[in-house]
């Protein structure tokens, strides 16, 4: 049986990731985001709800992506999702992407002559940020363009490097639907963008997302709720280059602009410039919120929730794949654990998100 590996954040979970899954061969297992998402943001809706809409919709194993594999600039997410789903013996990785490409044949290149590539990305200017040396790369060695609105396709190029060398195939399926950032309503299939900015129109919801009285029913957050904390974890902190890949150059800028930014959008922009993205600013004021720290990935992998078909596989792996399904005294992985409780703060009716937690497990007819 193929064995496919899809990487996810599902926020929130669509109609377009259903579609996803439809078009995935075989058994479907998903490496899904935590509770704070790559781009340096919190998850609308917490793990375990993301997790039951996907196993309600077509996936049959859902496990998480640790905190610092979660919130990574594309290659660090690709490679660290890579890794987890190469453990639990995927054949196949399936994505959505622009640009339906030959990535097989890149990943063969890549594999040939990444050294090479790594080594001219490294020779490039540090005026350029790094996905525009990333960019610059590809353009020089597979001839590839970047229109600056396919972020499913860079992406893509991440899983490519990850897997390169390794026996794992990939599928990509076309995206549908508007642009990635679309707010649009008049569409096929909406964004999460757009699903996020409209959480409030259920009749919207409805048209565009399976499994909504999940969705409905769980407390919604977004950056909103985390700004006084962040002010707090700022203003209190007398040196935030102690916290992970915060520099000198950022933590005086992010200190100054602090004092009058009202809002994470004004905070990002005052922030940014040309060499730090705003993609990266983000992540750098999350891991500032949960003040993380340089750490070791867990050598565990844990798992929120899988079918009967999933189970079986669970089972077949067997202790090969050093699983954990039950949070107790003994932390899966401290980061990320932090995270959920500060995750936590952001609504009084979010539930403990740890410990005691079991595995959802989906029953399909």
């Amino acid at each position: 049986m193929i064995i496919t590996g899809i990487i996810a954040e599902f926020n929130p979970f669509h109609n377009g990731h259903k579609y996803l899954l439809e078009q995935a061969d075989g058994l479907k297992i998903v490496a899904m985001s935590g509770n704070f998402m790559q781009r340096g943001e919190p998850a609308i809706v917490d793990k375990w709800t993301r997790a039951q809409m996907a196993l309600e919709n077509g996936a049959d194993l859902v496990v998480e992506l640790p905190f610092l594999v979660s919130v990574q600039a594309a290659d660090f997410f690709g490679q660290g999702a890579v890794d987890i789903l190469a453990r639990l013996e995927i054949d196949t990785l399936s994505f959505g992407t622009e640009q339906v490409l030959d990535y097989q044949k890149i990943a063969n290149l890549y594999a040939e002559r990444g050294q090479e590539m790594e080594n001219f990305v490294d020779n490039l200017p540090d005026s350029l940020s790094y996905p525009q040396k990333t960019q610059t790369m590809w353009k020089e060695f597979a001839g590839l363009d970047f229109s600056g609105d396919t972020p499913n396709h860079v992406l893509a190029l991440a899983y490519v490097k990850a897997v390169a060398g390794r026996n794992i195939k990939l599928h990509p399926i076309q995206r549908l639907g508007s642009g990635y950032h679309s707010v649009d309503k008049d569409v096929d299939f909406a964004s999460a963008t757009a699903l996020r900015q409209h959480q409030t129109d259920s009749d919207f919801l409805e048209r565009f997302m399976p499994s909504i009285a999940l969705f409905e029913n769980a407390s919604k957050v977004s950056w909103d709720n985390y700004f006084p904390l962040l002010r707090y974890q700022i203003l209190s902190n007398p040196n935030l280059t102690s916290i992970y890949q915060v520099n000198q150059e950022m933590a005086v800028r992010i200190r100054e602009a602090i004092k009058t930014a009202q809002t994470i959008e004004e905070l990002v922009e005052a922030v940014a410039t040309k060499r730090y993205t705003k993609a990266r600013v983000r992540r750098l004021i999350t891991y500032i919120l949960v003040q993380a720290r340089e750490s070791d990935l867990p050598e565990a992998i844990h798992v929120l929730g899988f079918t009967e078909k999933g189970r079986q596989h669970l089972k077949a792996l067997n202790e090969k794949a050093n699983l954990v399904s039950r949070i107790g005294k003994e932390p899966w992985d401290s980061m990320t654990q932090k995270a959920d409780q500060i995750y936590q703060l952001g609504h009084p009716s979010i539930a403990e998100q740890n410990f005691g937690r079991v595995p959802i497990r989906i029953e399909l007819n």
